[in-house]
């Protein structure tokens, strides 16, 4: 049985099990190659069965729970080494090697396998495995599924052929480069200019169509850009104008290697290999284009719209390896002739720390699962996404700091796991839409969506 491989079975409706410290114990981990489509075995690296029709209210299967138990395991024994033997803030390439060699980075990649879409709810299991026994694994496998959603969206045969199997075999690393540094949460506002070159023809042959003779200088910068200034290619977003606002955005294949592109690290809280990017007329063409002129926004979007339940998962993890550890000090830890848990205040924390969890855990597999009901096209797939990320990102940043507070002074030590976790868990509120980025957009999609109101509106009566 490979340790990787999505198990199969459908969602039931009954009350979920979370997948905490009682699960079932790891099954043997093998490197053995996945069996038939119609095998029963939990081998990774096939695609499950399509979600339960239900997606509001269900639970996972035996064997999810014990795929995802298989997966925190391979986070502890496989991938923290590769995470603990380099310095943070810079690109980790021997663990995303690992990560491709498992075949853990294939249910990241959109396009990685032909014929197959990422199923969201695969992958929200993987990132909240990981999330909960290897953080920067999680990252780094995450982040080459987003750099590489906007080129499996819109990218040409040959450019998903040139770099999609590369980013998912671990060799070839992405970024999704949206961010600037007046445009962050209003990605619509970006400023980074694609002038086009004098004499660039609007049609011609080649790959990119009826676009391929068309050539631009973009000018500008980007900022907050994942794997930057490491990556080997950028999936940019660019101001073209063929519009106002998101209509005139495009999006790029930019290798880094082209000439004008530089880029430099930041230094951040918690450190991931992030940095900014400078285009000094770099020169792009229509066979860079992922999509149409003026429709690099919707890439963007749907890709987001993939990527944020996944971003709850990450933050449902983080939550949950808090929350286990609570439930561990605080039964042991010596207090007023007891131990912690006797303590009615406690133990009520940790039970509202426990349901909170939870709650957020049934929003993001409730959102991954309309997402691959509807494989991404739903009119309630972007309202359940932003509802998924709010929720769980905001229940993390709660449940991490009251493990802080159970736990005392001894969690704020370098080194600790909550001291980890706390400087983790506070970038996710913001990153891939701020937490009031989403409230805007549910309520936004609470108005387009409600019924037309029936009868006459209710008016006070006036005296007689």
């Amino acid at each position: 049985m490979s340790a990787t491989e999505p198990p199969p079975g459908r969602a039931t409706p009954t009350p979920p099990a979370p997948p905490t410290s009682s699960a079932p114990p790891p099954a043997p981990l093998s490197a053995s190659p996945p069996p038939p489509a119609s095998a029963t075995s939990a081998d990774p690296a096939a695609p499950p069965p399509p979600a339960a029709a239900s997606t509001s209210a269900f639970a996972l299967s035996r064997a999810q729970q014990e795929w995802s138990a298989r997966l925190r395991a391979l986070g502890t024994e496989r991938l923290r080494p590769h995470a603990d033997s380099r310095d943070p803030g810079r690109v980790n390439r021997p663990l995303l090697r690992e990560l491709g060699e498992m075949g853990l980075l294939g249910h990241a990649v959109p396009g990685a396998r032909p014929g197959e879409r990422v199923s969201a709810l695969d992958l929200c299991l993987l990132r909240e495995a990981l999330a909960y026994s290897c953080p920067q694994a999680e990252t780094a496998l995450a982040l080459q599924g987003l750099g590489a959603g906007p080129v499996a969206d819109g990218g040409t045969p040959g450019q998903r052929a040139r770099w999609l199997p590369e980013v998912a075999a671990g060799r070839a690393v992405a970024a999704f480069a949206l961010s600037e540094p007046g445009a962050g949460s209003d990605a619509a506002a970006l400023a980074l200019r694609a002038e086009p070159e004098p004499g660039a023809g609007p049609k011609g042959g080649g790959a990119g169509g009826e676009h391929a003779a068309r050539r631009w200088r973009l000018s500008g910068r980007k900022t907050w850009i994942s794997n930057a200034p490491e990556a080997d290619f950028y999936t940019v977003f660019a101001r073209t104008g063929e519009g106002p606002g998101s209509r005139g955005v495009s999006a790029f294949l930019v290798p880094a290697d082209r000439p004008g592109l530089t880029g430099a690290p930041l230094d951040m809280l918690a450190p991931h290999a992030l940095g900014t990017l400078t285009f000094d007329a770099v020169p792009v063409t229509g066979d860079d284009l992922l999509g149409a002129p003026g429709q690099g926004f919707p890439v963007a979007m749907r890709t987001l719209n993939l990527f944020r339940p996944s971003v709850g998962a990450f933050a449902v993890g983080m939550a949950q390896a808090a929350l286990d550890a609570s439930l561990q000090h605080a039964a042991e830890r010596p207090a007023f002739g007891g131990v912690l848990r006797d303590l009615q205040s406690v133990s009520h924390q940790l039970a509202e720390m426990a349901t909170r969890t939870e709650a957020a855990r049934l929003l993001v597999y409730a959102a991954a699962s309309a997402y691959d009901a509807s494989t991404g096209t739903g009119g309630d797939v972007a309202r359940r996404a932003a509802m998924a990320k709010l929720m769980a990102t905001e229940t993390a940043q709660y449940v991490v700091d009251t493990a802080v507070q159970i736990h005392g002074a001894a969690a704020l030590q370098r080194g600790h796991l909550l001291e980890h976790l706390y400087r983790e868990v506070r970038a996710p509120r913001i990153y891939e839409g701020a937490s009031e980025v989403q409230r805007s957009l549910i309520a936004k999609e609470l108005y387009r969506t409600r019924p037309p109101r029936t009868g006459r509106p209710h008016t006070k009566e006036s005296p007689t």
